[in-house]
């Protein structure tokens, strides 16, 4: 039943992070495929943890290191996705860069932005954990 199970109702998982530099700014990303900016992040690997994923997603996205443990702050429903998509957001604090992130395949662009400098085409789900973040938004468990 299992087996079978996992195969009509697979769930998927993905991960996102709140990395802020010791300076309190965001890192954010441009991907190729999609328009806006997202915060770093992405699907969790056969045989991987969460935040094994996350280090790897903020490594992979933006040359991003974490040096405190990431702290979780809530499980959404991605809807958007699918009706089987769930993602983690974790807030890391002192993230460290260990070099620019150029462009690629998967990222157009990425940088650190000051909280009241975003760019406009942040997404609606990323100004919405912000603002949860912030405390100026009432949670809510939809990405």
């Amino acid at each position: 039943m299992h087996g079978a199970h996992l195969l009509t109702r697979p769930m998927t998982l993905g991960v996102r992070g709140a990395a802020f530099d010791e300076a309190g700014r965001i890192f954010l990303v441009r991907h190729t495929y999609l328009p806006g900016w997202y915060m770093p992040g992405g699907g969790v690997d056969p045989g991987e943890t969460v935040e094994e994923a996350l280090h790897r997603e903020c490594a992979e996205e933006g040359n991003l290191s974490l040096t405190r443990p990431p702290e979780l702050v809530s499980v959404y429903y991605n809807r958007a996705a699918s009706k089987h998509d769930h993602v983690l957001l974790y807030r890391c604090e002192g993230v460290v860069q260990s070099e620019t992130k150029r462009p690629d395949r998967e990222i157009a662009e990425a940088g650190f932005f000051p909280l009241d400098g975003l760019p406009d085409d942040l997404t609606a789900a990323t100004r919405r954990r912000l603002d949860e973040l912030a405390g100026a938004g009432a949670p809510d468990p939809y990405w």
